[in-house]
This record gives structure tokens, C-alpha cells and sequence, in this order.
């Protein structure tokens, strides 16, 4: 349930900020965000698999924590990533 490479390369594509960038917060956050609808996804076919339930769940609180940061560092980068990725507020 790991992403491949051609799959995070292209995610990073969209969100990067130069030719580098690897560890911003918004390609962290692009990457949760795809790890999150693959896994959750799965979890609608194995209703019993609570290890990756809590995977899951740890998942998505990183990405809030991070979405959280983004929105006290710069509010712009913020709106214009949950734009991007189609997220609620």
C-alpha cells in the first residue's frame, strides 16, 4: 500500500517549489494526502483490518498537524494547497 516512485514523483510535480524541493510541507502533505486515499480506499474492502486503521488515523493527524503549521506560516500557500488537492478547511 505503498506509493511507487512514478506515483510520488508525479504528486511532487504539481506541488514542488523548485527543482529539489522534497521536504516541503506542501509536498508532505500532497504525498499524506494520496497514502490516506489509498489506504482508505483499502480499509472500505477490509473492514477488519484495524492495523492499517491506525495507520490511517496516524496519518491523518500528521497531515493536519502540518496542514495547521502551514496555515500559521503562510496563509496563502495554504488556501492555494487545499485548492490543489481538493480538502475541506
Amino acid at each position: 500500500m505503498t506509493l511507487t516512485k512514478e506515483t510520488k514523483a508525479k504528486i511532487m510535480e504539481k506541488v514542488k517549489k523548485g527543482a529539489a524541493d522534497t521536504g516541503s510541507c506542501e509536498v508532505q502533505i500532497a504525498l499524506l494526502t494520496e497514502q490516506i486515499n489509498v489506504l482508505s480506499g483499502h480499509l472500505r474492502g477490509h473492514l477488519k483490518d484495524n492495523h492499517g486503521r491506525y495507520g490511517l488515523i496516524k496519518m491523518v493527524s500528521r497531515r493536519k498537524k502540518l496542514l495547521a503549521y502551514l496555515h500559521r506560516i503562510d496563509r496563502q500557500r495554504y488556501l492555494a494547497l487545499l485548492e490543489s488537492l481538493k480538502l475541506r478547511q
